[in-house]
Formats: structure tokens, C-alpha cells, sequence
């Protein structure tokens, strides 16, 4: 069940990529607009992650879980009823809110459910190779259903997820919470969620430029409102986010770790898509249909990857795999116009694939581990958060640098399909430098080769934490 819930909070983020044409075409939607029903469910999404991950802690884990999933589905319900574009957009921010309750929820259930041992790894194996297939998954799942039904079901198909979680809730969940104190730390719930909306905000207006007032505001302004939170964190009895969660340096890497991924996956993905279906002239179906070699290559090898961790320790996975995958980045960055999926595409989708299995089976362990069992929402928010956060300033970044590759190549009179490409090539090639940056913080900031135990808080843990 708690795969479930994984597999809907990240494939939604990427689902309505295919279906975006069909709906502005139907909703009559701006440029804007269609920008608007990705940044709507991100900002929600990951500007209320931290205070969904403390009402779940004190609430109820498996309450927090199911009201989640209730209102997800409702939120799915009304988004492929919408009638126009504001609708929709509403609809996706809603989505949003109750992901930010679902996620953490489900997370925090999973680290309190297998706190120690061989079980712990297979679940957290579980749980990754989920999270590093979903956003694959999304894309394959639009192609099928906008294909063959209507871009509608996109969203409507959240209904059918939902019901399946929480029957299985009911039947398999046992709930968790903290006893005792409400922990509900107001100033600091405001502060970083206005702090994160500004920051995610004001990356989505970089795209129009870097260099306008609003967008130097709108940054600005979370800055300091997320510095206002870390001042209140450090003062408050009952912080939101405990400020020794993100001290440690080894979790403290994992949590950037997730974030460039989160950067990777929603960039990478929303791009190759518009490559495919616009440059290659392939149908949403096919589309769907080629990127499910990433999502393969990543299942093939995540077992391969649980069982090195052991042994390993989770610094060489983590060090290798983002290397491995801006290997296929950079692959990619190698498309033309009229070129084939074959040659172009296919092969870096899979090397990706199986670089990114080697960062998603260690990276949420690593990032949890040592957590005490009534701070684990708070700690699994920040989990969700980085990579959400990760994602909007990524794409931000990443659509500057297609715009202005697009620009150059056009004024180049390459023609509208070679301007296009050289846009696409631009991002892969920005997010194989993220990718080895990636590589970077883990080859700094983890240390210790071997997984052990302490006797108050046994968990899967490099050798220097605990």
C-alpha cells in the first residue's frame, strides 16, 4: 500500500505531461496556463510537505494517510471533470495539498514499520525502485489512456488508485503517532510554507527572465522567510523540522541528492516527451511507450543495486549511479531533427536507467536513517520536499536554457525542428552537469563503507552516523 501511494504521488507528476496538448487544445489554454497545471500541483505540493509530515506525526500516520488519499482522489475527480482551465489548474493545486498529506504520511509509516534489518532494506528497495519508475510509469500511463480514451482519464484514473489504498489501508495499515503535545508549531508552519511558495514561485517567473523585479522578489522574499524558519526552528519546544535532522552530513547529502533528481527526472522527462512527440512525430501511445526503457532498465537493476548496498555502503552507489546516468545524459544530448529513437534515444534512456537505480535504492534509506520514530513525518516531508522543490528550480532553470538554445539555434536558420532539438539537447546536457553534482555531494559528504546498527535506533546507516 505504501508503494501505492508512492507510485500516484510520482507518476502525477508527470502523467498530465502527454496529455498537456489535448487539453489545451479542448480548455482553450495559454502558454501560461498549460505551465500553470505542473507548477499548480509542484508548488502546492511542496510548499505544505513539512506541515503534512507533522500532522501525520501527531494525527495519525494512517489517518493522515487516508484522508490524503480521500482527498487526492476527489482533487482527481474534479481536475478530469474541468470545464476550463482555471478549473483544472484548481484542481491540480488541491491535488497538491493532499499529496503533501499523503506523502510524508506514507513514508514515515514505512520507516516506523521496518526500523531495522534485512526487512528494512528490502522495503526501502521497494519503495525506491517505485519512486525511480514512477515518473516513467506517468509518461507510459498518459500515452495509453489519451491514446485510447481521453486525456481526461489522466486524472480520473487517481480515482481507481484511490479506492485500491484505501480499502488496503483499512485492511493491512496499522496506525502510528506521536503521544503527547500537539507539536504544532505555528510561526514556523508559516514561515516556510510562504517562504517555499515564494521560492517555488519565483522560479517559475525566472522563466520569462532572471533579471525582473518580480521574480528577484518573489526569491528574495522566500530566502528570507526560509531564514526567518531556520530562526524560529532553533528557538521553538516543538520545532516543525527539527534542526539536528538536517545537521547530520550524511542526511543532510542525501536530502540535496534528492533534490538533483527531483531536478533530473521532471526536466529530463517533460523535454524528452516534447522530442518525441514533436520532433519524431510519435503518437502519445508510442511516446509513452519508448520512455518505459529507463523504467525497465531501472527495475532490471535495483535488485542488483539492494544487494551491493550491504557491502558497498551507500557512498560508492550513490557516487557512481548519478555518474553513470549523466552518462546517458549526455548521450542524449546527441539528437537531431531527423534523427531515429533507435540510435538517438533508446540507449541513454537505458544507461540512465540504470544509473539513476543505483541513487534511488540508497538515497531515502540514507536520508532516514537514525530518525527517531516521532520525528519520522517531519523527516520523510523533507524527503518529498527536496526532490519537489528540486524539480520546480530545475525546470525553471532548464527552460531558461532551452529558450535561449532555441533562440540562438533559430537565429542560426537551422529551421524550426533543428531549433527545437538543439533546445532539447540543451537540457540534457544541463542535467548531466546536475547529474555529476550529484556525484560530488555524495563522494564529499558521505563517508563509511559499512551498514550497522546501534541498539536505540537499529537501522541500515553508514558507518560514521548513529
Amino acid at each position: 500500500m505504501i508503494a501505492l501511494t508512492q507510485l500516484v504521488v510520482v507518476l502525477d507528476a508527470t502523467i498530465v505531461n502527454v496529455a498537456l496538448p489535448q487539453a489545451q487544445l479542448e480548455l482553450e489554454l495559454s502558454d501560461t496556463e498549460r505551465q500553470w497545471v505542473i507548477t499548480a500541483y509542484v508548488l502546492a505540493f511542496g510548499a505544505l510537505l513539512l506541515l503534512g509530515g507533522r500532522v501525520a506525526d501527531y494525527w495519525g500516520r494512517k489517518r493522515s494517510y487516508m484522508v490524503g488519499m480521500l482527498g487526492f482522489g476527489a482533487a482527481s475527480a474534479w481536475g478530469g471533470l474541468a470545464q476550463s482551465g482555471t478549473e483544472l489548474i484548481a484542481a491540480r493545486g488541491l491535488q497538491g495539498v493532499f499529496a503533501a498529506l499523503l506523502a510524508p504520511a506514507a513514508l514515515a509509516l514505512l520507516t516506523v514499520t521496518f526500523p531495522a534489518g534485512r526487512e528494512r532494506g528490502t522495503a526501502f528497495a521497494v519503495f525506491g525502485t517505485v519512486a525511480g519508475t514512477g515518473a516513467a510509469v506517468g509518461l507510459a500511463l498518459g500515452g495509453v489512456l489519451t491514446e485510447f480514451a481521453d486525456w481526461r482519464w489522466c486524472l480520473l484514473v487517481n480515482i481507481v488508485f484511490a479506492v485500491v489504498g484505501l480499502v488496503g489501508a483499512l485492511m493491512f495499515v496499522s496506525e502510528s503517532r506521536v503521544e503527547g503535545g500537539n507539536g504544532y508549531d505555528i510561526w514556523g508552519t508559516l514561515a516556510v510554507t510562504l517562504g517555499l511558495a515564494a521560492l517555488v514561485y519565483g522560479f517559475t517567473l525566472a522563466e520569462s527572465g532572471w533579471t525582473e523585479p518580480d521574480t528577484i522578489g518573489f526569491l528574495v522574499g522566500g530566502l528570507v522567510l526560509l531564514a526567518a524558519f531556520v530562526w524560529v526552528e532553533a528557538r521553538v519546544a516543538q520545532p516543525l523540522l527539527p534542526l539536528r535532522i538536517v545537521r547530520d552530513r550524511a542526511r543532510a547529502g542525501a536530502f540535496l541528492i534528492q533534490a538533483t533528481i527531483g531536478a533530473v527526472y521532471i526536466g529530463m522527462t517533460l523535454y524528452l516527451m516534447f522530442h518525441l512527440q514533436i520532433v519524431l512525430g510519435l503518437s502519445p501511445l508510442m511516446a509513452g511507450l519508448a520512455s518505459l526503457a529507463m523504467t525497465f532498465a531501472t527495475m532490471i537493476t535495483a535488485p542488483v543495486a539492494a544487494r551491493l548496498l550491504p557491502t558497498s555502503g551507500p557512498r560508492v552507489l550513490m557516487t557512481g549511479g548519478p555518474l553513470i546516468a549523466a552518462a546517458g545524459m549526455l548521450w542524449l544530448t546527441f539528437i537531431t531533427a531527423d534523427g531515429n529513437y533507435w540510435t538517438e534515444v533508446f540507449g541513454g534512456l537505458v544507461v540512465v536507467g540504470i544509473g539513476i537505480a543505483f541513487v534511488i535504492i540508497p538515497v531515502q534509506n540514507v536520508a532516514l536513517v537514525g530518525v527517531d520514530h516521532h520525528e519520522a513525518g517531519a523527516a520523510s516531508a523533507l524527503v518529498n520536499s527536496a526532490m519537489q522543490i528540486g524539480g520546480c528550480v530545475g525546470l525553471s532553470v532548464f527552460t531558461t536554457i532551452y529558450l535561449g538554445a532555441v533562440e540562438r539555434s533559430a537565429e542560426a536558420g537551422g529551421g524550426r525542428a533543428a531549433a527545437l532539438t538543439d533546445g532539447y539537447s540543451a537540457v540534457f546536457l544541463a542535467t548531466a552537469v546536475t547529474l555529476v553534482v550529484a556525484a560530488v555531494i555524495a563522494a564529499t559528504m558521505l563517508r563509511g563503507r559499512r551498514i550497522e546498527t546501534t541498539p536505540h535506533q537499529a537501522a541500515e546507516v553508514p558507518a560514521h552516523v548513529g
